[in-house]
């Protein structure tokens, strides 16, 4: 039959099932064939953090979102025009963000007696109409795929799990996605089992075939590509740009990368993406644990390396005394946090903000480091080259700070020229630089950055003391003398003060807002898109980010100013907030939620509407 295509210019879907069904899979294939397609595109993955929850109930509940459109987006939308539910479980859990009128897609083989009542359902909604306020599609999507599946040699079991490829399908054909990428990755997944490969493409195929055929669906959808800026793109999640961007700046900087790390959610992609590019001279080492990966990452770094750690909030915890020493023996070092819920275990898989005064102060003495923020998957690029640069230009463990959100979000990337990336380059120390000709000062400082020399062990003549215990200024002699001491705390700040970094930029389209609303972090989309329906709701509002947490930018004050009011929306109870009311006492107005969650876009919209029209 022929069907209709409608034209639209964004849609949110949300594929929601049990952790066994392969929802981020399932997400991830039609992220990719969207990517493909050359839509904008923004997603949130939503998973628990068992490993296997028990099947069928609500904490096992795991979930994909991804907004797409024909022109740029910030955010993988606040609620979803479409829910995919494999089960009663994704139905419940997932119900309350659909708005009415809304698309649901319902798997009826899993709404079983035995189901429903895992979930406190007393009836079958599919049946009872309590779904009638949204446009319900009844399919079996289990046993279509089954009997799609009764001529291949494989298990029930295991045609049954391909029910999310059939559904991938169905969804492909829905919104006129591309299928070649899919049916090559199914290819190369299994390609040692190539029974189980030819299956899975047969469900795929078979999901969009049912799509073309059946009389549920009358109407298929189309969105335009977006217009982007020239160039080679790809799709991209905050831990790959992460990755990508540390392995640029090893090349950038002529040194070799070493990653000293520990497993953890959700920075452990970080380490698996890194090892597999040895082909870059990239150096990866799966610690026994949180001390003796920053240790190993610190002693790469001593031996002329561009020493790496990747962790989350507790291995930032475990990791603050090997980052001291970082401190005290003046080493370029960068520490990735890609901060989750906490305290102690808390949520693991779920993202939160409430690392920075951890990152900040989280060590003993006087122990001062740079501290930046990625604002964007992509984001996640550029600031790991520009920890580098930090770490490297002024001899200093630099923090890195991303988040859960950041890390398995996507969205596109423009991959930029090798000419584009900046040479961060920097010598190391060869000769002897007393004034005498003869002897090594250890401790003698640039004058320009107060970065001390930096000596690979084993050139001969430069032998030097590091090490926790203070050092003496310029002979880096053990030093117990108070002036001695009081100076090097001093230099030590000095140097950490000093570090250039851009200006603020303020989006003021107007120049005349009263309202500024500030962000760090991953809170840029929805701080962006916020502003965005606030502009076109007729109202005047500015906006600012800030990467560069400390040292902040130099006219951070003068901008704060500048303003009449000033917003600061945080997942956390008010960090940022708190650190710019004592530095600049200014009254900044927090807006604080740590749900686990990203901001939404029209949560954060109401919010700057209320503080301009309040008086």
């Amino acid at each position: 039959m022929t069907k209709q295509v409608q034209q639209l210019d964004r849609v949110i879907i949300r594929f929601a099932g049990d952790s066994g069904d392969g929802m981020q899979l399932t997400g991830d294939r039609f992220t990719a064939e969207t990517a493909q397609f050359g839509n904008d595109l923004s997603t949130l993955p939503n998973f628990p953090a068992e490993i296997r929850a028990p099947a069928g109930t609500l904490p096992g509940v795991s979930s994909f979102q991804l907004h797409f459109a024909d022109h740029d987006i910030l955010t993988p939308g606040d609620a979803p025009n479409v829910l995919v539910a494999m089960n009663p479980a994704a139905l419940k859990a997932n119900l309350a963000d659909l708005p009415k009128g809304a698309d649901i897609i319902a798997n009826t083989d899993e709404f079983t007696k035995r189901n429903l009542a895992k979930v406190g359902y007393d009836g079958n909604p599919l049946e009872d109409d309590s779904l009638k306020e949204w446009r319900l599609h009844a399919v079996p999507l289990t046993s279509l795929t089954v009997k799609a599946l009764e001529s291949f040699d494989i298990s029930k079991k295991d045609a049954e799990r391909a029910k999310n490829m059939f559904a991938l399908g169905l969804l492909s054909w829905l919104y006129n996605r591309p299928t070649e990428g899919t049916i090559a990755f199914l290819e190369a997944k299994f390609a040692r089992k190539p029974e189980i490969a030819k299956a899975n493409i047969a469900a795929f195929q078979a999901g969009w075939n049912y799509g073309e055929t059946t009389e549920s669906f009358s109407v298929s959808y189309e969105v335009k590509p977006a217009t982007l800026k020239p160039g080679t793109y790809r799709n991209i999640s905050g831990n790959q740009a992460l990755a990508y961007g540390l392995i640029a700046a090893s090349v950038r900087a002529k040194l070799p990368l070493f990653l000293g790390s520990y497993p953890i959610t959700p920075a452990s992609d970080i380490l698996h993406e890194l090892s597999k590019h040895k082909h870059f001279g990239v150096r990866t080492f799966q610690a026994e644990d949180e001390i003796a990966g920053v240790g190993a990452a610190l002693g790469a770094a001593f031996g002329g390396s561009l020493g790496v750690t990747t962790t989350s909030g507790p291995g930032i915890a475990l990791k603050a005394e090997t980052v001291g020493l970082a401190v005290t023996t003046e080493l370029p070092l960068i520490i990735v946090d890609v901060q989750r819920a906490g305290p102690s275990t808390g949520m693991p898989t779920k993202t939160e903000q409430t690392d920075l005064l951890m990152a900040m102060f989280g060590r003993n003495g006087e122990s001062p480091v740079p501290v930046l923020a990625a604002a964007t998957p992509s984001d996640c690029f550029s600031m790991a080259i520009e920890a580098a640069r930090i770490a490297l230009k002024y001899r200093t463990p630099v923090m890195l700070l991303s988040d859960g959100y950041l890390a398995n979000g996507s969205e596109p990337w423009r991959i930029p020229e090798i000419d584009e990336l900046p040479d961060i380059s920097v010598p190391f120390t060869t000769q002897p630089n007393g004034e005498d000709g003869t002897s090594f000062l250890p401790f003698k400082r640039d004058p320009e950055t107060l970065a001390r020399p930096w000596a690979v062990p084993g050139t001969p003549g430069l032998e030097h003391r590091i090490g926790g215990i203070e050092k003496a200024d310029g002979t880096g002699n053990i030093s117990y003398d108070p002036d001695n001491h009081d100076r090097m705390v001093r230099l030590r700040q000095a140097k950490i003060d000093g570090i250039d970094v851009p200006d603020l930029v303020v989006d003021d389209p107007d120049g005349d807002a009263r309202v500024l609303v500030l962000g760090w972090g991953s809170t840029y989309g929805p701080i962006a898109a916020a502003a965005r329906r606030v502009r076109a709701a007729g109202h005047k509002v500015a906006q600012a980010h800030i990467r560069h947490l400390n040292p902040l930018p130099a006219n951070t004050g003068e901008v704060l100013r500048s303003y009449d009011k000033v917003l600061l929306p945080e997942i956390n109870l008010g960090q940022l907030a708190m650190l710019l009311r004592a530095r600049f006492l200014v009254d900044v107005i927090s807006y604080n939620r740590v749900r686990g969650l990203p901001f939404k876009a029209a949560e954060l919209a109401a919010v700057i509407q209320d503080v301009i029209e309040s008086d």
